[in-house]
């Protein structure tokens, strides 16, 4: 109020020197008018138009009293002169009009500018912000660019509240989440207080509290948005890191598993070699045997070694076929005997002479998996039966075993890594990976594995195409 009452006094003073310069030299009407208008001019574009308005008041008003007959008065006589004195007062008000808006303009100009260059150095900052404590960073450059007196960013997916600023807010936690739940926003009457929602989309993932100059409503928006793209990308680095991090665990994990392997082959060899010499080496009959014992239980523990490594590195990776023509009723009798179970319990039972493009390899381990399954969650003593048949034009083996049923709530996740039931965590020794491997090897060949459980009796059936039907994919 001061300002603008300094202002209207300096143009009165202006006018007073146009008056008395004009006085002093005697010059015409016509002179001192543009004399006049030249100052009132000078004065809008200086000042605003309340200053040159009055300016223009007092202009016309001096106008008329020094330079129009009868001078000394504020009379005039010639009617012509009342028309050139009114176009005198209107030309100066419309131009000091038209100088103010200029200078408005101009200023608002200035202003956009200042609000596009603060919101692409805070998109800037965006980039260079380092991973640690992106947030925190990310509401300390938003007060720094903008000179914010105090900022409160509320990130709704840590449900952290970071704070920045030299000052600081109080009590506006509740509302900050209410705006990120709600999307509501709030502005004081002043609009020097602004809490806004920030929102990917059309999904709120924040709030944002804001202190200070007042920001026209599309450069809030624009804050909104640049501040929901640093969150995301805060949150698309830490997804980085931790791929990463899994990355490098993975690749330990199957360094480890190979020299594992290597470790537990090559005592193995060495047995293996022993006992095949001592073998050549025509011993008694009773060494014969013995010998032969511990020739197979080599074989026995190199394809458990074989059978581990596998296990491991199919739970890690893609799992690669090598398909073959396998006769699958040959192949079940193969697994049942490796089994080695000596109650005998495992029996099999194949219909005609099928085969099937399989990978060898891995059927066998998925159909191990299957028959160790079947025997830990069946009774004692209880029969577990291998059915090879045909199902159309598809080949099927079927593990049946006896025992409790399976709830079916728990049939959709049974073939998810590291399920397991609530009561086999606790009475059945397993990592639940079994069936998740049995079941990547049956997609990566083309097939299926399901399972059709009911009170007495569970079947796990393992699907896939016969010969001639086409290739694994």
């Amino acid at each position: 109020m001061l300002a603008r009452i300094v202002q209207i006094l300096l143009a009165l003073a202006g006018v007073a020197v146009v008056t008395y310069a004009g006085y002093l030299s005697g010059a015409n009407p016509p002179t001192v008018g543009f004399g006049f208008l030249l100052a009132i001019l000078i004065i809008a574009s200086t000042t605003g138009f309340q200053a040159a308005a009055a300016a223009s008041i007092a202009a016309t008003l001096a106008f008329n009293f020094y330079f129009l007959p009868p001078v000394g008065t504020l009379t005039i006589a010639d009617p012509q002169n009342w028309f050139a004195l009114f176009s005198f007062l209107a030309t100066s008000l419309i131009g000091s009009q038209l100088s103010a808006q200029a200078k408005r303009q101009a200023a608002e100009a200035i202003s956009r500018q200042q609000d596009l260059e603060q919101l692409y150095t805070f998109s800037r900052s965006i980039l260079l912000i380092d991973q640690g404590s992106f947030s925190r960073q990310l509401a300390t450059r938003l007060a720094e660019v903008f000179e914010f007196e105090a900022v409160l960013l509320y990130d709704k997916r840590s449900d952290e509240i970071l704070r920045a600023g030299p000052a600081d807010f109080e009590g506006l936690e509740d509302q900050l989440k209410e705006a990120a739940q709600f999307g509501s926003s709030y502005t004081d009457p002043t609009g020097s207080r602004v809490i806004m929602t920030v929102r990917l989309g059309s999904e709120p993932i924040g709030s944002v509290a804001l202190q200070g100059r007042r920001k026209p409503d599309a450069v809030l928006q624009g804050i909104s948005n640049l501040i929901a793209i640093g969150l995301e990308r805060a949150r698309a680095q830490t997804l980085t890191h931790e791929i990463e991090a899994v990355r490098q665990s993975e690749l330990l994990r199957t360094t480890l598993i190979d020299a594992m392997a290597h470790e537990f082959k090559t005592p193995l060899t060495a047995i293996k070699a022993a006992t095949t010499a001592l073998l050549a080496a025509a011993p008694s009959q009773s060494d014969t045997e013995i010998l032969k014992v511990a020739d197979e239980e080599a074989d026995h523990l190199r394809d458990l070694i074989d059978d581990a490594v596998d296990m491991a590195r199919l739970d890690m990776m893609t799992v690669d076929v090598q398909p073959l023509e396998t006769g699958v009723g040959q192949l079940a009798r193969d697994v049942a005997f490796e089994i080695r179970n000596g109650d005998g319990r495992v029996s099999v039972a194949a219909t005609g002479d099928l085969s099937a493009m399989v990978d060898r390899r891995l059927i066998k381990l998925a159909l191990k998996q299957l028959i160790d399954n079947a025997l830990k969650y069946s009774p004692p003593g209880s029969p577990v039966s291998i059915r090879v048949g045909a199902t159309g034009e598809r080949v099927e083996i079927a593990v049946i075993n006896e025992g409790k049923q399976i709830p079916e709530s728990e049939q959709s996740k049974i073939f998810d890594r590291f399920y397991r039931g609530p009561a086999s965590r606790i009475n059945v020794p397993g990592t639940g990976l079994g069936l998740s491997i049995a079941q990547r090897i049956m997609t990566a060949h083309g097939g299926s594995l399901t399972v059709n459980s009911r009170a007495g009796q569970t079947a796990f059936s393992m699907l896939f195409r016969r010969a001639g039907e086409g290739t694994a994919e």
